[in-house]
């Protein structure tokens, strides 16, 4: 008989999240994600597993009800979201954390068949379908002219993405991962915080102001430790924020537009 997973103790935009056998966990897949999409996140946790990082243990692929699942080592602890919401005080002490473990990531080159960062976006840029045609080929050709890289990127690095625990922090989801420019990475970054500050996601004033605290502190400590780029960064900020436009997250589409078009003006 077909194991029953019981009910979901998380929710995400792909899946539900089962706590499994003993110390696992099922990250369960709604339907219309595809099945080679979810071999490609298996993959991908198991090359990120062999950088030494602090990521959960990829188990196996499962077929349960229909749906496709991954199992992982769970990792008891809060996102660094909610341990925030606990400690407010400590918000500059969390984005110290969130840039250490940033510039860790970013220190490290595989060798693995991760996919190209520069491809994965100019993809995401092509599938735009908000993203008028004249910014899309503007944004191409930025794109093009923009150094490469050859280290880790996490490709949605934020604090939803970082579970604290009495071990210290563990990075989670790397479905977006792939080898390249470290300070791309870091503009996706700066493009979901400031779109979910600015764009109305986050209504709170209070969470506002300690989002662009810590956005703020996350960026001088990153960039302390990186050692300068802040102006190749910038230049990444409008090819970002086009690329997640592929993303149809439609309350922030006219926010990313007009990021692109800041961006590009002021590049030229």
């Amino acid at each position: 008989m077909e194991e029953t997973p019981g009910t979901p103790v998380a929710y995400g935009r792909t899946a539900e999240i089962y706590a499994w056998h003993d110390d696992t966990v099922l990250k369960l897949f709604y339907d219309w994600f595809s099945f080679e999409n979810i071999q490609y996140e298996w993959k991908i946790a198991r090359a990120v597993q062999s950088s030494g990082l602090p990521v959960p243990v990829v188990g196996e692929i499962l077929h349960i009800h229909g749906r496709y699942g991954i199992t992982y080592q769970h990792i008891q602890g809060n996102s660094m979201v909610r341990q925030m919401m606990r400690e407010p005080w400590k918000v500059f002490h969390y984005a110290r954390k969130m840039a250490d473990l940033h510039a860790r990531i970013h220190a490290i080159t595989l060798q693995t068949d991760l996919p190209p960062l520069r491809a994965k976006i100019a993809t995401k840029i092509h599938q735009a379908a908000a993203l008028p045609d004249d910014l899309r080929q503007e944004t191409l050709q930025l794109l093009e002219n923009m150094p490469d890289g050859d280290r880790l990127c996490h490709g949605d690095f934020h604090p939803e993405n970082i579970l604290i625990t009495p071990q210290g922090e563990w990075i989670i989801d790397w479905i977006d991962a792939g080898i390249g420019n470290p300070l791309a990475d870091v503009a996706r970054t700066t493009v979901i915080f400031l779109g979910a500050i600015d764009s109305g996601q986050m209504r709170n004033p209070i969470l506002k102001i300690l989002a662009h605290l810590f956005h703020q502190k996350y960026l001088r400590r990153y960039f302390a430790l990186h050692g300068g780029g802040k102006d190749e960064y910038t230049r990444w900020l409008p090819i970002v924020a086009a690329a997640r436009l592929s993303e149809n997250i439609a309350e922030l589409e006219a926010y990313l537009i007009a990021q692109v078009e800041k961006g590009l003006r002021n590049i030229c």
